[in-house]
Protein backbone atom coordinates (compact mmCIF):
# COMPACT_ATOMS: atom_id res chain seq x y z
CA UNK A 1 0.00 0.00 0.00
CA UNK A 2 1.45 3.56 -0.84
CA UNK A 3 2.17 6.12 2.00
CA UNK A 4 0.22 9.07 2.17
CA UNK A 5 1.40 11.81 3.39
CA UNK A 6 -0.24 15.08 4.51
CA UNK A 7 1.61 18.76 4.06
CA UNK A 8 0.87 21.45 5.76
CA UNK A 9 2.81 24.12 4.42
CA UNK A 10 3.34 26.11 0.85
CA UNK A 11 6.14 26.72 -1.28
CA UNK A 12 5.55 28.41 -5.00
CA UNK A 13 7.46 27.11 -8.14
CA UNK A 14 10.39 28.90 -9.87
CA UNK A 15 10.90 29.79 -13.32
CA UNK A 16 14.39 28.55 -14.48
CA UNK A 17 17.72 31.16 -14.33
CA UNK A 18 17.93 30.87 -18.48
CA UNK A 19 21.42 32.43 -19.94
CA UNK A 20 20.97 33.58 -23.22
CA UNK A 21 23.99 35.21 -25.56
CA UNK A 22 26.80 33.88 -23.60
CA UNK A 23 29.08 35.60 -26.09
CA UNK A 24 27.29 39.22 -25.17
CA UNK A 25 30.25 41.16 -23.75
CA UNK A 26 28.05 44.08 -23.21
CA UNK A 27 24.54 44.11 -21.26
CA UNK A 28 22.32 47.05 -20.93
CA UNK A 29 19.99 46.96 -18.34
CA UNK A 30 16.92 48.46 -18.69
CA UNK A 31 15.54 50.52 -15.41
CA UNK A 32 12.31 52.29 -14.83
CA UNK A 33 11.29 53.46 -11.58
CA UNK A 34 6.97 53.26 -10.72
CA UNK A 35 7.06 57.27 -9.98
CA UNK A 36 9.20 58.27 -13.08
CA UNK A 37 8.46 58.47 -16.41
CA UNK A 38 12.00 58.57 -17.56
CA UNK A 39 14.36 55.21 -18.48
CA UNK A 40 17.72 54.66 -17.83
CA UNK A 41 20.24 52.82 -19.61
CA UNK A 42 23.32 51.51 -17.96
CA UNK A 43 25.96 49.84 -19.50
CA UNK A 44 27.86 46.96 -17.12
CA UNK A 45 31.07 45.04 -19.12
CA UNK A 46 31.10 41.73 -17.54
CA UNK A 47 34.62 41.07 -16.70
CA UNK A 48 34.75 37.78 -19.00
CA UNK A 49 32.81 37.63 -22.14
CA UNK A 50 31.68 34.52 -21.00
CA UNK A 51 29.67 35.42 -18.38
CA UNK A 52 26.53 37.19 -18.65
CA UNK A 53 24.39 38.27 -15.58
CA UNK A 54 21.09 37.33 -17.14
CA UNK A 55 18.12 37.23 -15.07
CA UNK A 56 15.97 34.23 -13.51
CA UNK A 57 13.46 34.17 -16.69
CA UNK A 58 10.65 32.29 -18.35
CA UNK A 59 10.27 28.45 -18.48
CA UNK A 60 10.82 25.41 -20.49
CA UNK A 61 9.09 27.22 -23.64
CA UNK A 62 12.47 29.50 -24.36
CA UNK A 63 14.70 27.26 -26.52
CA UNK A 64 17.84 28.37 -24.87
CA UNK A 65 19.27 25.99 -22.01
CA UNK A 66 20.73 26.63 -18.71
CA UNK A 67 24.17 27.03 -17.34
CA UNK A 68 23.38 26.57 -13.63
CA UNK A 69 22.90 28.36 -11.09
CA UNK A 70 26.54 28.90 -9.54
CA UNK A 71 27.62 30.41 -13.14
CA UNK A 72 24.40 32.70 -13.15
CA UNK A 73 24.73 34.29 -9.51
CA UNK A 74 29.18 34.46 -10.43
CA UNK A 75 27.79 36.11 -13.47
CA UNK A 76 25.66 39.03 -12.02
CA UNK A 77 28.23 39.14 -8.65
CA UNK A 78 30.88 40.25 -11.56
CA UNK A 79 28.72 42.08 -13.25
CA UNK A 80 28.27 44.97 -10.23
CA UNK A 81 31.61 44.42 -8.75
CA UNK A 82 31.43 41.62 -6.28
CA UNK A 83 28.69 43.66 -4.75
CA UNK A 84 31.25 46.31 -3.61
CA UNK A 85 32.90 49.30 -4.38
CA UNK A 86 30.57 50.07 -7.58
CA UNK A 87 30.33 53.39 -8.43
CA UNK A 88 27.15 55.49 -8.50
CA UNK A 89 25.06 54.82 -11.51
CA UNK A 90 23.38 58.21 -11.89
CA UNK A 91 20.00 57.37 -11.74
CA UNK A 92 16.81 60.27 -11.54
CA UNK A 93 17.35 61.68 -7.72
CA UNK A 94 13.60 60.41 -7.09
CA UNK A 95 14.55 56.91 -8.25
CA UNK A 96 17.69 56.83 -5.58
CA UNK A 97 15.83 58.72 -2.83
CA UNK A 98 15.21 55.08 -0.51
CA UNK A 99 18.00 55.41 1.90
CA UNK A 100 17.31 53.17 4.32
CA UNK A 101 17.71 53.63 7.89
CA UNK A 102 18.80 50.95 10.73
CA UNK A 103 16.04 49.29 12.32
CA UNK A 104 16.00 50.11 16.54
CA UNK A 105 15.60 46.19 16.07
CA UNK A 106 18.45 45.17 14.26
CA UNK A 107 20.41 44.62 17.68
CA UNK A 108 17.95 41.82 18.06
CA UNK A 109 18.06 40.14 15.08
CA UNK A 110 21.70 40.30 14.48
CA UNK A 111 23.77 37.34 14.36
CA UNK A 112 23.98 34.25 12.09
CA UNK A 113 20.85 34.65 8.73
CA UNK A 114 17.35 33.27 9.87
CA UNK A 115 16.38 30.35 7.94
CA UNK A 116 13.27 29.19 9.71
CA UNK A 117 10.08 30.66 7.44
CA UNK A 118 7.79 31.08 10.51
CA UNK A 119 10.70 33.80 12.43
CA UNK A 120 10.80 35.13 8.80
CA UNK A 121 7.53 35.89 8.75
CA UNK A 122 7.17 37.07 12.20
CA UNK A 123 10.51 39.95 12.13
CA UNK A 124 9.02 40.71 8.79
CA UNK A 125 5.56 42.44 10.46
CA UNK A 126 5.45 45.97 10.15
CA UNK A 127 5.46 46.60 14.27
CA UNK A 128 8.06 48.39 16.47
CA UNK A 129 7.39 47.24 19.43
CA UNK A 130 11.03 46.27 21.23
CA UNK A 131 9.23 45.10 24.45
CA UNK A 132 8.03 41.64 22.20
CA UNK A 133 10.96 41.49 19.94
CA UNK A 134 12.94 41.11 23.26
CA UNK A 135 10.61 37.81 24.14
CA UNK A 136 10.62 36.70 20.91
CA UNK A 137 14.42 36.67 20.13
CA UNK A 138 15.69 34.07 23.35
CA UNK A 139 12.54 32.36 21.86
CA UNK A 140 14.32 31.43 18.75
CA UNK A 141 17.47 30.93 19.76
CA UNK A 142 16.19 27.71 21.72
CA UNK A 143 16.91 26.69 18.30
CA UNK A 144 20.65 27.11 18.35
CA UNK A 145 20.81 26.11 21.48
CA UNK A 146 19.15 22.21 20.78
CA UNK A 147 21.93 22.15 18.42
CA UNK A 148 24.55 22.07 21.48
CA UNK A 149 25.81 18.21 22.20
CA UNK A 150 24.53 16.62 25.39
CA UNK A 151 22.62 18.16 28.31
CA UNK A 152 24.42 21.18 27.49
CA UNK A 153 21.86 22.09 25.37
CA UNK A 154 19.17 21.71 28.24
CA UNK A 155 21.07 24.31 30.29
CA UNK A 156 21.28 26.97 27.17
CA UNK A 157 17.69 26.44 26.98
CA UNK A 158 17.43 27.49 30.39
CA UNK A 159 19.03 30.72 29.99
CA UNK A 160 17.25 31.19 27.04
CA UNK A 161 13.91 30.57 28.61
CA UNK A 162 14.95 32.92 31.68
CA UNK A 163 16.11 35.68 29.61
CA UNK A 164 12.61 35.61 27.88
CA UNK A 165 10.68 35.19 30.86
CA UNK A 166 12.23 38.18 32.64
CA UNK A 167 11.23 40.10 29.21
CA UNK A 168 7.92 39.30 29.39
CA UNK A 169 7.66 40.27 33.22
CA UNK A 170 9.60 43.42 32.65
CA UNK A 171 7.75 44.59 29.27
CA UNK A 172 4.24 43.24 29.47
CA UNK A 173 2.94 46.88 29.82
CA UNK A 174 4.49 48.04 26.92
CA UNK A 175 3.38 45.02 24.89
CA UNK A 176 -0.51 45.75 26.02
CA UNK A 177 0.32 49.35 25.15
CA UNK A 178 1.34 48.35 21.57
CA UNK A 179 -1.82 46.11 20.60
CA UNK A 180 -4.76 47.53 17.61
CA UNK A 181 -7.59 48.21 20.46
CA UNK A 182 -9.51 45.91 18.03
CA UNK A 183 -7.48 42.99 18.63
CA UNK A 184 -6.28 43.36 22.24
CA UNK A 185 -8.65 41.16 24.05
CA UNK A 186 -7.12 38.30 21.77
CA UNK A 187 -3.82 39.36 22.25
CA UNK A 188 -4.05 39.61 25.90
CA UNK A 189 -5.61 35.74 26.17
CA UNK A 190 -2.40 34.89 23.91
CA UNK A 191 -0.38 36.54 26.39
CA UNK A 192 -1.76 34.17 29.32
CA UNK A 193 -1.13 31.05 27.32
CA UNK A 194 2.45 32.22 26.43
CA UNK A 195 3.22 32.53 30.34
CA UNK A 196 1.48 29.58 31.22
CA UNK A 197 3.62 27.77 28.25
CA UNK A 198 6.72 29.70 29.73
CA UNK A 199 6.31 27.47 32.93
CA UNK A 200 5.41 24.33 31.22
CA UNK A 201 8.49 24.21 29.27
CA UNK A 202 10.62 24.92 32.70
CA UNK A 203 9.27 22.44 34.22
CA UNK A 204 10.13 20.01 30.86
CA UNK A 205 13.96 21.79 31.16
CA UNK A 206 13.82 20.71 34.53
CA UNK A 207 12.91 17.08 34.09
CA UNK A 208 15.59 16.99 31.17
CA UNK A 209 12.99 15.98 28.74
CA UNK A 210 15.32 17.16 25.52
CA UNK A 211 13.04 16.14 22.93
CA UNK A 212 10.20 17.97 24.39
CA UNK A 213 11.48 21.33 24.02
CA UNK A 214 11.56 22.03 20.51
CA UNK A 215 7.54 21.32 20.26
CA UNK A 216 6.89 23.28 23.25
CA UNK A 217 9.30 26.47 22.01
CA UNK A 218 7.24 26.34 18.71
CA UNK A 219 4.25 26.45 20.60
CA UNK A 220 5.18 29.59 22.37
CA UNK A 221 6.28 31.29 19.51
CA UNK A 222 3.36 30.82 17.64
CA UNK A 223 1.33 32.65 20.97
CA UNK A 224 4.49 35.61 20.28
CA UNK A 225 3.32 35.87 16.90
CA UNK A 226 -0.22 36.15 17.45
CA UNK A 227 0.28 38.74 19.75
CA UNK A 228 2.55 40.60 17.25
CA UNK A 229 -0.26 40.14 14.55
CA UNK A 230 -2.33 41.73 17.01
CA UNK A 231 0.12 44.87 17.05
CA UNK A 232 -0.70 45.67 13.63
CA UNK A 233 -3.51 48.17 13.46
CA UNK A 234 -4.55 48.48 9.24
CA UNK A 235 -2.61 48.23 6.53
CA UNK A 236 0.58 50.63 7.34
CA UNK A 237 0.99 52.58 3.74
CA UNK A 238 -0.38 53.26 0.53
CA UNK A 239 -0.09 51.30 -2.51
CA UNK A 240 1.49 53.77 -5.57
CA UNK A 241 -2.01 54.74 -7.47
CA UNK A 242 -0.93 52.90 -10.59
CA UNK A 243 -1.29 49.56 -8.85
CA UNK A 244 -3.95 50.36 -6.37
CA UNK A 245 -6.62 49.23 -9.27
CA UNK A 246 -4.50 45.47 -9.28
CA UNK A 247 -6.14 43.07 -6.90
CA UNK A 248 -3.74 43.22 -3.52
CA UNK A 249 -3.28 41.73 -0.95
CA UNK A 250 -3.55 44.05 2.77
CA UNK A 251 -2.59 41.50 5.01
CA UNK A 252 -1.44 37.88 5.31
CA UNK A 253 -3.38 34.68 3.85
CA UNK A 254 -2.77 31.29 4.08
CA UNK A 255 -2.91 28.85 1.41
CA UNK A 256 -2.56 25.06 0.88
CA UNK A 257 -1.08 23.35 -1.95
CA UNK A 258 -2.45 20.09 -2.93
CA UNK A 259 0.23 18.02 -4.90
CA UNK A 260 0.01 14.19 -6.80
CA UNK A 261 3.26 12.70 -6.87
CA UNK A 262 4.17 10.66 -9.42
CA UNK A 263 6.49 7.77 -9.69
CA UNK A 264 7.19 7.65 -5.80
CA UNK A 265 6.13 4.38 -3.76
CA UNK A 266 7.03 6.84 -0.79
CA UNK A 267 5.30 9.59 -1.50
CA UNK A 268 1.26 10.14 -3.47
CA UNK A 269 -0.13 12.87 -2.02
CA UNK A 270 1.36 15.81 -0.16
CA UNK A 271 -0.09 19.25 0.56
CA UNK A 272 1.88 22.11 1.40
CA UNK A 273 0.68 24.92 3.61
CA UNK A 274 2.14 28.35 2.46
CA UNK A 275 2.04 31.61 4.04
CA UNK A 276 1.74 35.10 1.59
CA UNK A 277 2.57 38.31 2.70
CA UNK A 278 0.70 41.04 1.93
CA UNK A 279 2.24 43.47 3.93
CA UNK A 280 5.19 43.70 2.12
CA UNK A 281 4.54 42.14 -1.51
CA UNK A 282 0.82 43.44 -1.38
CA UNK A 283 0.79 43.41 -5.17
CA UNK A 284 2.37 40.30 -5.94
CA UNK A 285 0.53 38.25 -3.05
CA UNK A 286 -2.89 40.04 -4.49
CA UNK A 287 -2.22 38.71 -8.07
CA UNK A 288 -1.48 35.39 -7.01
CA UNK A 289 -4.08 35.05 -4.18
CA UNK A 290 -6.53 36.06 -7.47
CA UNK A 291 -5.19 33.35 -9.83
CA UNK A 292 -6.03 31.08 -7.03
CA UNK A 293 -9.55 32.08 -6.64
CA UNK A 294 -9.62 31.60 -10.15
CA UNK A 295 -8.15 27.76 -10.03
CA UNK A 296 -5.66 29.13 -12.44
CA UNK A 297 -2.99 26.56 -11.32
CA UNK A 298 -5.30 23.29 -10.44
CA UNK A 299 -4.44 20.81 -12.64
CA UNK A 300 -0.95 22.52 -13.56
CA UNK A 301 2.21 20.55 -13.80
CA UNK A 302 5.26 21.28 -11.98
CA UNK A 303 7.56 22.17 -14.47
CA UNK A 304 10.86 22.69 -13.18
CA UNK A 305 12.62 20.56 -10.40
CA UNK A 306 15.99 20.09 -10.38
CA UNK A 307 17.39 20.62 -6.80
CA UNK A 308 17.75 24.58 -6.95
CA UNK A 309 13.99 25.24 -7.49
CA UNK A 310 10.28 24.27 -8.03
CA UNK A 311 8.61 25.93 -10.64
CA UNK A 312 5.08 26.07 -11.82
CA UNK A 313 2.69 28.66 -13.67
CA UNK A 314 3.56 28.33 -17.41
CA UNK A 315 -0.03 28.08 -18.87
CA UNK A 316 -0.61 25.61 -21.75
CA UNK A 317 -0.17 27.37 -24.87
CA UNK A 318 1.94 29.95 -26.71
CA UNK A 319 1.08 32.64 -23.81
CA UNK A 320 4.05 32.62 -20.60
CA UNK A 321 1.74 34.12 -17.57
CA UNK A 322 -2.13 34.98 -17.40
CA UNK A 323 -4.30 36.26 -19.91
CA UNK A 324 -6.53 38.43 -18.37
CA UNK A 325 -9.80 37.63 -19.87
CA UNK A 326 -11.29 41.24 -19.63
CA UNK A 327 -8.73 42.58 -21.90
CA UNK A 328 -7.31 39.74 -23.57
CA UNK A 329 -3.73 40.37 -22.95
CA UNK A 330 -1.36 39.20 -20.31
CA UNK A 331 -1.86 40.36 -17.07
CA UNK A 332 1.31 41.57 -15.71
CA UNK A 333 3.04 43.04 -12.16
CA UNK A 334 5.50 45.69 -11.04
CA UNK A 335 8.80 43.83 -9.19
CA UNK A 336 8.15 44.65 -5.60
CA UNK A 337 10.90 44.63 -2.95
CA UNK A 338 10.42 45.90 0.54
CA UNK A 339 13.48 47.05 1.53
CA UNK A 340 14.86 46.91 6.06
CA UNK A 341 13.71 49.97 7.55
CA UNK A 342 11.58 51.22 4.83
CA UNK A 343 7.70 51.88 4.77
CA UNK A 344 6.48 50.86 1.29
CA UNK A 345 8.14 48.79 -1.08
CA UNK A 346 10.06 49.46 -4.12
CA UNK A 347 7.99 49.41 -7.58
CA UNK A 348 9.99 49.07 -11.04
CA UNK A 349 13.41 48.63 -10.19
CA UNK A 350 15.95 46.01 -8.51
CA UNK A 351 17.82 47.16 -5.81
CA UNK A 352 20.99 47.37 -7.46
CA UNK A 353 19.21 49.61 -10.01
CA UNK A 354 19.08 51.90 -7.37
CA UNK A 355 22.64 51.64 -5.73
CA UNK A 356 21.19 49.88 -2.88
CA UNK A 357 23.67 47.24 -3.04
CA UNK A 358 23.99 46.38 0.81
CA UNK A 359 20.06 46.43 2.03
CA UNK A 360 18.70 44.16 3.50
CA UNK A 361 14.84 42.73 2.19
CA UNK A 362 12.12 42.81 4.73
CA UNK A 363 11.35 38.96 2.90
CA UNK A 364 14.94 37.44 1.64
CA UNK A 365 15.87 34.07 -0.03
CA UNK A 366 16.63 32.79 3.66
CA UNK A 367 14.49 29.73 3.84
CA UNK A 368 14.32 26.55 2.08
CA UNK A 369 10.69 26.82 0.36
CA UNK A 370 11.04 30.65 0.18
CA UNK A 371 8.22 31.48 -2.77
CA UNK A 372 8.88 34.55 -5.34
CA UNK A 373 8.17 35.48 -8.89
CA UNK A 374 9.89 34.42 -12.11
CA UNK A 375 9.94 37.84 -14.64
CA UNK A 376 11.47 38.25 -18.37
CA UNK A 377 15.11 38.67 -18.40
CA UNK A 378 15.19 42.36 -19.23
CA UNK A 379 11.76 43.09 -18.03
CA UNK A 380 11.52 43.91 -14.39
CA UNK A 381 7.53 44.71 -14.62
CA UNK A 382 6.96 41.06 -16.45
CA UNK A 383 6.35 38.82 -13.92
CA UNK A 384 2.70 37.30 -14.42
CA UNK A 385 2.01 33.21 -13.30
CA UNK A 386 5.30 31.78 -12.98
CA UNK A 387 6.26 31.07 -9.70
CA UNK A 388 9.23 29.23 -7.97
CA UNK A 389 10.45 27.78 -4.57
CA UNK A 390 13.83 27.88 -3.53
CA UNK A 391 14.96 24.58 -2.54
CA UNK A 392 18.42 25.22 -0.90
CA UNK A 393 21.35 27.64 -1.31
CA UNK A 394 24.64 27.35 -2.58
CA UNK A 395 28.10 28.53 -1.46
CA UNK A 396 27.09 31.94 -4.42
CA UNK A 397 24.13 32.64 -2.80
CA UNK A 398 24.49 32.26 1.41
CA UNK A 399 21.52 32.94 3.41
CA UNK A 400 21.78 37.08 4.37
CA UNK A 401 23.93 37.53 1.48
CA UNK A 402 21.96 36.08 -1.86
CA UNK A 403 22.30 37.62 -4.79
CA UNK A 404 18.88 36.71 -5.76
CA UNK A 405 17.44 39.38 -2.85
CA UNK A 406 16.40 42.65 -3.95
CA UNK A 407 16.37 41.26 -7.67
CA UNK A 408 12.92 38.81 -7.67
CA UNK A 409 9.89 39.48 -5.36
CA UNK A 410 9.26 37.42 -2.69
CA UNK A 411 6.11 37.00 -1.22
CA UNK A 412 5.60 34.07 0.91
CA UNK A 413 7.17 31.00 3.00
CA UNK A 414 6.13 27.31 2.93
CA UNK A 415 5.35 26.97 6.49
CA UNK A 416 5.11 23.26 7.05
CA UNK A 417 5.87 20.21 5.43
CA UNK A 418 8.56 21.83 2.91
CA UNK A 419 10.87 19.59 3.22
CA UNK A 420 8.80 16.97 0.98
CA UNK A 421 9.29 20.29 -1.62
CA UNK A 422 12.53 18.36 -3.09
CA UNK A 423 10.58 15.41 -3.35
CA UNK A 424 8.56 16.84 -6.25
CA UNK A 425 9.07 16.00 -10.13
CA UNK A 426 8.29 17.25 -13.27
CA UNK A 427 4.80 16.05 -14.10
CA UNK A 428 3.79 15.87 -10.89
CA UNK A 429 0.45 17.72 -10.76
CA UNK A 430 -0.87 20.37 -8.45
CA UNK A 431 -4.75 19.44 -7.87
CA UNK A 432 -5.85 22.54 -5.87
CA UNK A 433 -4.91 25.47 -4.36
CA UNK A 434 -6.93 26.90 -1.76
CA UNK A 435 -6.99 29.91 0.75
CA UNK A 436 -7.83 28.68 3.81
CA UNK A 437 -7.62 31.86 5.76
CA UNK A 438 -6.99 35.57 4.72
CA UNK A 439 -9.27 35.75 1.92
CA UNK A 440 -11.29 38.73 3.00
CA UNK A 441 -7.25 40.59 2.99
CA UNK A 442 -8.09 40.69 -0.91
CA UNK A 443 -9.11 43.85 -2.56
CA UNK A 444 -9.96 44.19 -5.88
CA UNK A 445 -10.43 40.79 -6.52
CA UNK A 446 -10.98 40.12 -10.54
CA UNK A 447 -11.67 36.56 -9.99
CA UNK A 448 -15.00 37.50 -8.54
CA UNK A 449 -15.64 40.20 -12.23
CA UNK A 450 -17.87 37.93 -15.14
CA UNK A 451 -15.77 36.47 -17.80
Amino acid sequence: MTAIFSCSSLYTTSKSPIFNNPNQSINYIRLSHSHNTTTSIRRFRPISSSLNPNRLQFSHKQKDGFSGIKECVLSVALAIGLITGVPSLGFPSNANAITPALPDLAVLISGPPIKDPGALLRYALPIDNKAIREVQKPLEDITDSLKVAGVKAIDSTERNLKQASRALKQGKSMIIAGLAESKKDHAIELLGKLEVGMEELQKITEDRKREAIAPKQKELLQYVGGVEEDMVDGFPYDVPEEYQNMPLLKGRATVDMKVKVKDNPNLEECIFRIVLDGYNAPVTAGNFVDLVERHFYDGMEIQRADGFVVQTGDPEGPAEGFIDPSTEKTRTIPLEIMVEGEKAPVYGVTLEDIGLYKAQTKLPFNAFGTMAMAREEFENNSASSQVFWLLKESELTPSNANILDGRYAVFGYVTQNEDFLADLKVGDVIESIQVVAGLDNLVNPSYKIAG
